[in-house]
């Protein structure tokens, strides 16, 4: 009888609380993973607290360019000039010099894969009328038509600025956006390298080819932001975007979009319920803490909603080497219309 009672207490006994470790700091980090088909919000935390995009702003750039090649404004032949204000850009960078020039399909894979500064500078530039300020603004509004509504951009490339932050939603919502809008241009974003000037280039994204099934779609680091990553999952009939935002390292971040993955491909994701986090820095013997604040930001940061300060601290030069409307896992992510 003994025996019987031990046996039946243990099959009903709850299973052991799911715990995930996440390669950045509290108060940095971001993530949303959505099932593309559906618009399902499969795991989020933080995901409309304002972060730092860095180069994941030229996601944006980029889709006002295959906007540009839709409307036949540019052809993929066009040259594209390079300002003295392009051309003085911190790396990365293919460094141009002022009155150079670049072709759209080249500008397009430079921007993918070597996540340029200069070149992105100078697509906002020409689309922006001469003026970058203004390209940002279009960027901005065309941010909000998509629904993406904790966004503001000031620049074409992603560099620091003190008014230019984002969500982890915002940048799922755009990642899906690209993919729906631009299926002929989306074979850009799983390009690893390319030819350019007789010299190959070198991509950052090493998640391409590490991972069976990802696409795309762009990296992105600065200091105040870590290091963020927008990827594309897309084989055996599943669809799913992932965004993490403020890893310590790409390598970190890189294994975290993996666990995330195959957290949302295993067959119990439904029924989990959010797992607890283990951030960096903290002790594994440490009891790992609950999840942060709904909306919680980065220090400096403005509630989500709210303008940002004109003196935000925003970090140095770019390179590339829970929200309660989204806290159940069952409720929709709007797909964003074209």
């Amino acid at each position: 009888m003994a025996l019987l009672l031990l046996v039946a207490g243990c099959t009903t006994a709850a299973p052991p609380e799911s715990v995930l470790a996440v390669p950045a700091k509290p108060q940095k980090y971001a993530a949303i993973v959505v099932d593309a088909s559906t618009g399902k919000t499969l795991f989020e935390v933080n995901s409309t607290a304002q972060r730092y995009p860095a180069s994941l702003t030229k996601m944006m750039t980029l889709y006002m360019l295959f906007e540009a090649l839709e409307s036949g404004r540019v052809t993929k032949q066009t040259q594209i000039p390079v300002s003295d204000h392009a051309a003085t850009q911190p790396p990365t960078k293919l460094r141009f010099r002022r009155g150079e020039t670049i072709d759209v399909d080249s500008a397009i894979r430079a921007m993918v894969v070597k996540s340029a500064n200069d070149v992105a500078v100078a697509v906002g530039e020409y689309l922006g009328g001469d003026s970058e300020d203004q390209f940002a603004a279009m960027m901005t509004a065309r941010a909000r038509s998509l629904g993406m509504t904790g966004t503001n951009f000031r620049n074409a490339c992603g560099l620091p600025d003190d008014g230019q932050v984002t969500t982890a939603r915002d940048m799922a919502v755009l990642g899906m956006a690209l993919e729906k809008r631009f299926p002929q241009h989306f074979h850009y974003f799983s390009e690893s390298d390319f030819m350019f000037r007789g010299r190959l280039v070198r991509g950052h994204n090493d998640m391409l080819g590490r991972v069976r099934g990802v696409d795309g779609i762009k990296t992105g680091y600065i200091r105040a932001s870590g290091y963020n990553i927008v990827t594309s999952y897309n084989a055996d009939g599943r669809h799913l975007i992932v965004v993490v935002m403020g890893a310590d390292s790409a390598r970190q971040r890189n294994n975290h979009v993996e666990a995330l993955i195959q957290r949302s491909l295993g067959p119990t994701t439904a029924d989990a319920g959010q797992p607890r986090l283990m951030y960096s820095g903290q002790q594994p013997a440490s009891p790992p803490p609950g999840l942060q604040p709904p909306g919680s930001a980065l220090p400096g940061l403005p509630a989500p909603g709210s303008a940002p300060p004109a003196s935000m601290q925003a970090g140095q030069p770019a390179s590339d080497l829970p929200s309660p409307d989204l806290a159940s896992p069952t409720s929709p992510l709007l797909l964003p219309a074209q």
